[in-house]
């Protein structure tokens, strides 16, 4: 087993991870109520970047906290969607295959 090889190609692997992690930062997912009252943008490593709120819900603090609530739920499931299958096409794509190995990445 050619131990240096593998631990370039984990080394490689590594810094394909990061980077992605990177562009996922400019990844943005877009999520909104169901009357469209209240909008969430956030990036694909679930980082909030902007919430909009229509004046109509800031009459009414519980239903604004219920939308936000349900809305942010949303939109970090959609994130975390993104951000797990793409993690996963670089770690799958690029690792040498060893025992025990995918242990590391969770």
């Amino acid at each position: 087993m050619d131990l240096m090889g593998m631990m370039g190609k984990l080394k490689e692997t590594q810094q394909k991870i990061e980077d992605t992690k990177k562009r996922l930062d400019t990844v943005l997912i877009d999520e909104q109520s169901a009357d469209g009252l209240l909008k969430v943008t956030l990036t694909a490593n679930r980082k909030i970047k902007s919430i909009t709120i229509a004046d109509s819900l800031l009459e009414d603090k519980e239903q604004l906290e219920d939308y936000l609530i349900v809305t942010l739920n949303k939109a970090i499931e959609k994130a975390t969607d993104v951000n797990q299958t793409e993690l996963d096409a670089v770690t799958k794509m690029d690792m040498p295959m060893i025992p025990g190995m995918d242990e590391l990445f969770k």
